[in-house]
């Protein structure tokens, strides 16, 4: 399993990208468990806001689109812990 979290817009519009391949990770029940307890279905749609990013995240079947002030709680974890494993 996959998980792809992209950040684009800010001031600059760069956009980065992290990916994490969870059974490569040391605890891939852990990653499952977590991926599985997301509110994918919860997000609802925000308008983009100049000069603030917006993220990507892509587990199949799974993608949302975030605002930045919605990367929050369980998105702020997943997308730490998809930096963290990247070397972030």
């Amino acid at each position: 399993m996959k998980v792809i979290v992209s950040r684009s817009g800010g001031m600059a519009g760069i956009r980065l990208t992290w990916e994490v391949r969870v059974e490569e990770q040391p605890d891939p029940s852990t990653w499952t468990e977590f991926l599985n307890s997301l509110p994918w279905d919860d997000v609802t749609d925000s308008e983009a806001t100049p000069d603030r990013f917006a993220y990507r995240i892509r587990c199949a079947p799974h993608e949302v689109v975030l605002a930045e002030p919605q990367v929050n709680g369980p998105w702020r974890d997943l997308v730490n812990r998809v930096r963290a494993a990247n070397g972030m």
